[in-house]
């Protein structure tokens, strides 16, 4: 019976055809792959070191330059998180701030600012926290017993 080779680091070697010898360009006619070296002729990209952008067009108008462009992005625009009185009946317990808000799903993050809005009614006194609120929803949470306090 023949005796099973053992694996090791010294004798590992990659699976057959899974590596090729490299391209030995400029190594005469007869390789396939002399004189120009498959690079065709003239031209730019037949030239040492010369490479032209992903985005070029080939001196066609660029469809960066073609396309129109409109409007511009504030650079220190405030991104509200607004919630709705009618929300807070997904909010167990009587203190509202940011946390629970987040922690209830009706926040994405709790560092932009929260804004309450009038849409809806208050069923119960609540202590509600936030940066901002409508007039209405003042009135609404006051009404029903509750404080509106503004974070700064």
């Amino acid at each position: 019976m023949a005796e099973q080779k053992r694996i090791g680091l010294n004798n590992l070697s990659p699976p057959k055809g899974s590596k090729s010898a490299a391209k030995r360009r400029g190594r005469g006619h007869g390789s396939g792959l002399g004189k120009t070296s498959g690079r065709g002729h003239k031209g730019q990209k037949s030239r040492s070191g010369a490479t032209s952008p992903a985005w070029f067009e080939g001196g066609q108008m660029p469809l960066y330059r073609r396309t129109p462009k409109r409007g511009f992005t504030p650079y220190r625009r405030k991104k509200w998180s607004i919630v709705n009185l009618a929300d807070f009946a997904r909010i167990t317990g009587t203190d509202v701030n940011p946390d629970t808000l987040f922690e209830s799903g009706l926040i994405r993050s709790v560092n932009g600012p929260v804004k309450i809005l009038g849409e809806g009614e208050v069923d119960r006194a609540v202590t509600v926290n936030a940066h901002a609120f409508s007039e209405t929803a003042r009135e609404k949470i006051e009404a029903a017993g509750g404080t509106a306090q503004v974070i700064e």
